[in-house]
């Protein structure tokens, strides 16, 4: 199979492209209209893939959201409304009037990353996204971890000690919450703040990040993970990834593994969805 069309659902907006082979060789984009429900979705979709519908390929979707049997259950639904275990995979497909197979975006950016960026050769590898909220993705000996009930790796819901998720403290929601502590806008000027030598921000900064690194050591002594990939616009910020290994490395030597910033960026669930239904 050498062309496949591949298609990103992002909160505000949502890409698609064309490959051939690795390749992308058209590509589109429109506003999500995630306020109009599943159905209004599903429309703008066979709407932004009618210039390549003569094209005979097959079509994988990356969304932020459960996803169990091809079914969609949003994250948020500030962003996704109405997305209650929506049979996307099946009407999508119905639509277009080919296959289809639908992927949590993480999970989609973790196989492109393990692929062809940051996890490359390594065949125990965690993909992390630290933005609005923390996503991840499992390769676990070499093959993506898809768990039959839809959470495959749902880092970001993991509870810590208060009774909270981890999404709730180390999240770019929740450090803008952090923020607002020190009167500061939101997370781009905590970070700002602590860059420019604020003790108090970057007393902030670290509580959230150490959150997220006892979950990264759990991990690896859990699953074995070798190396983990940090993505998201949190996660790329410089400095992030620095703070997150000082942090890795205060703890014992069991629980150290490589840390180190996704390579794929914005593309990464597009690459990854587009490998797994193109196969080996």
């Amino acid at each position: 199979m050498s062309k496949v069309i591949a298609l990103d659902i992002g909160g505000t907006h949502s890409r698609a492209a064309l490959f051939n082979g690795r390749e992308i060789v058209w590509r589109a984009s429109v506003a999500t209209p995630g306020l109009a429900g599943p159905g209004a979705m599903v429309d703008t979709m066979v709407e932004l893939l009618r210039p390549v519908s003569h094209e005979d390929a097959p079509v994988g979707v990356a969304i932020a959201g459960f996803v169990r049997g091809g079914c969609v259950t949003a994250h948020n639904t500030g962003i996704l409304r109405d997305w209650n275990a929506f049979p996307l995979e099946s009407e999508l497909s119905r639509k277009l009037g080919r296959p289809v197979r639908v992927l949590n975006d993480a999970r989609a950016a973790a196989w492109a990353e393990y692929v062809a960026g940051a996890g490359r050769g390594c065949k125990d590898f965690l993909f992390v996204t630290v933005s609005t909220g923390v996503g991840a993705g499992l390769v676990l000996g070499g093959r993506l971890h898809l768990a039959r009930n839809g959470l495959d790796a749902e880092l970001g819901e993991m509870l810590l000690a208060d009774g909270q998720t981890l999404e709730n403290h180390a999240s770019g929601t929740a450090f803008g919450e952090l923020a607002k502590r020190l009167g500061l806008a939101d997370a781009r000027a905590l970070f700002d703040a602590a860059d420019a030598g604020d003790e108090r921000a970057e007393a902030l900064l670290r509580t959230g990040i150490r959150e997220l690194t006892a979950k990264l050591a759990d991990l690896s002594v859990m699953l074995g993970i070798e190396r983990t990939a940090i993505g998201g616009g949190v996660g790329l910020r410089a400095g992030y990834v620095e703070r997150l290994r000082e942090e890795l490395h205060r703890l014992p030597r069991l629980y150290h593994h490589e840390i180190m910033r996704a390579e794929l960026g914005a593309d990464a669930g597009l690459h990854g969805v587009a490998a797994l239904v193109r196969g080996p």
